[in-house]
């Protein structure tokens, strides 16, 4: 008689974990600001974009494991990791990664900068004349807008804004014979600079800098006279920022999502980022209050969000302590615009930016809005900067009477309203805007500019893989291919008529677009 051995080892997966694979990705980002390589500013940045990766990683992936736990889901990924355990280790990985970055900001990047004469200080470490122009500054720029908020029967727990700079603080009547702790919370608005400048600066010290959240903890006893405040620390509430819409039964895509954004500030906390020194008892039912667990609070040293950094970026103007500044080269046969559909006629052209301009994607849509011979564009368009030159020209081209036709994917995440915005900027002046394809995203970047040359009418197509912004086009790896090859433009007309109207089995030869794939 034999009897199967049974084993005790966990089944392995061949896949890795999505989660836990971002999160390598963004312990390589904090890699780079402890690199002693990089000029200390620079540094500073990558401090900066860690911050930046974590909130949307929150926001998005951590919340959406935590939907899984409280509906009740036990399905396992490919990987063979459940929501809590995937939960359970996210939070160990991402609380050495904040060490670590602290770490690297307060014993390499602050020392570092204060040898070149730069420093980041707090309000004990200023100097007496420091000091007065600091008070000076919290009575005239921030006192007038702060707003403090106490927490009693009389004053119910209010709505605390995603990702927003509070103070909690910890305060008692010195009158009453029983010392009870109550709760206040001062609200930081958004328009205040999280790093300032301090104008009172030392012989031979040209930059002293210090953090809102420090200046107005120093001076927060002014908010409530009367009353002794026992602690105040810095906080910010990080809260699920998923838009869940059900595309199949909505029957005005983009009214909803308007409606969307306008709750995603109340969305469930999945994380509390707070300063070290607060009260543990008001911690308690600080947590009680917004509904969050204890191992989701991340106990801070440092300033809150190494995001705002960036304004310091900025501000500092030392050159020595950035990258040497890169102009991106322009190839000769695209230096005068007039003749670019002449360029594009003669030979395919291939751009690989940030090392080649992107100003010649411009030049392009430019001169198609001006050119009387140019009678249509299409332009796909997932993200774009604040002043965009891009939506300039496709106003401009409709204007001049050319049929522009701009599909806006409203479902960009985390730019849904500046692109509900180009939207209707670029509907006000007749543009046709479509929303994209429902239950899918649409990614693919193209332009096709429609031009009659003699008797004909000859189609020009721009394709890239990175967006149609001018500034992240001078930071990330893209290419750019301009072509009025018949058989590639053909299939971007098709590609352009299926993404606007209705097309139940498009193909495609030269192109390979998802989900669909090419015919064989």
């Amino acid at each position: 008689m034999s009897t199967k051995k049974t084993s005790n080892i966990a089944p392995r997966f061949p896949y890795f974990n999505r989660e836990l694979s971002w999160l390598a990705f963004n312990r390589r980002v904090l890699e780079q600001a402890e690199c002693p390589d990089y000029p200390l500013l620079e540094r500073m940045k990558f401090l900066a974009f860690v911050s930046s990766n974590l909130d949307e990683f929150f926001e998005i992936r951590v919340a959406g494991l935590l939907q899984q736990v409280k509906s009740g889901a036990s399905e396992r990924g490919p990987d063979g990791l459940g929501a809590k355990e995937q939960l359970r280790r996210i939070q160990g990985i991402v609380k050495r990664l904040v060490s670590d970055q602290y770490d690297c900001w307060e014993q390499q990047i602050v020392p570092g900068l204060k040898k070149s004469d730069i420093l980041f200080c707090g309000y004990d470490e200023l100097t007496r004349n420091e000091k007065k122009w600091v008070e000076q500054y919290f009575e005239d720029q921030i006192s007038p807008v702060l707003t403090p908020l106490a927490i009693d029967p009389a004053h119910p727990f209010p709505q605390l804004s995603n990702k927003a700079l509070y103070i909690l603080a910890s305060i008692e009547d010195p009158e009453t014979r029983i010392i009870e702790q109550m709760m206040a919370i001062v609200s930081v608005p958004r328009v205040l600079p999280r790093i300032i400048q301090v104008g009172a600066t030392r012989r031979g010290k040209p930059g002293v800098y210090i953090s809102l959240s420090d200046i107005v903890h120093r001076f927060i006893k002014r908010l409530f006279p009367g009353y002794k405040v026992t602690s105040a620390v810095p906080f910010r509430i990080t809260r699920n920022s998923d838009l869940y819409i059900d595309e199949e039964e909505v029957k005005n895509l983009l009214s909803k999502i308007e409606e969307e954004l306008m709750n995603r500030h109340k969305g469930d906390a999945v994380r509390l980022e707070i300063g070290k020194g607060a009260d543990p008892k008001l911690i308690q039912e600080f947590l009680r209050a917004i509904k969050l667990p204890p191992e989701n609070v991340y106990t801070i040293d440092g300033p809150i969000n190494f995001f705002r950094l960036m304004s310091a970026y900025d501000l500092i103007d030392r050159a020595d302590l950035k990258f040497p500044q890169h102009t991106p080269y322009i190839p000769k046969e695209l230096e005068n615009p007039q003749r670019i559909f002449e360029q594009i006629a003669a030979k395919d052209i291939l751009l690989h930016h940030p090392y080649e301009s992107f100003q010649p994607f411009i030049d392009f849509l430019n001169q198609a809005a001006r050119d009387p011979q140019v009678f249509a564009i299409k332009q796909t368009l997932y993200r774009t900067s604040g002043d965009s030159p891009v939506i300039k020209a496709l106003i401009e081209a409709s204007r001049q009477g050319k049929q522009v036709t701009v599909l806006v994917e409203i479902k960009a995440r985390f730019d849904e309203a500046n692109n509900i915005q180009w939207a209707r900027q670029l509907e006000d002046v007749g543009v046709h805007v479509v929303y994209g394809l429902v239950g899918l995203k649409t990614h693919c970047k193209t332009c096709m500019v429609v031009r009659r040359e003699e008797t004909e009418l000859r189609r020009y197509v721009h394709l890239g893989t990175g967006n149609y912004n001018p500034k992240t086009a001078r930071l990330y790896t893209d290419l750019s291919f301009f072509t009025c090859q018949k058989d590639i433009t053909e299939e971007v007309a098709g590609l352009f008529n299926t993404l606007t109207g209705f097309s139940l089995t498009p193909s495609f030869k030269k192109l390979i677009v998802a989900p669909v794939y090419p015919a064989e």
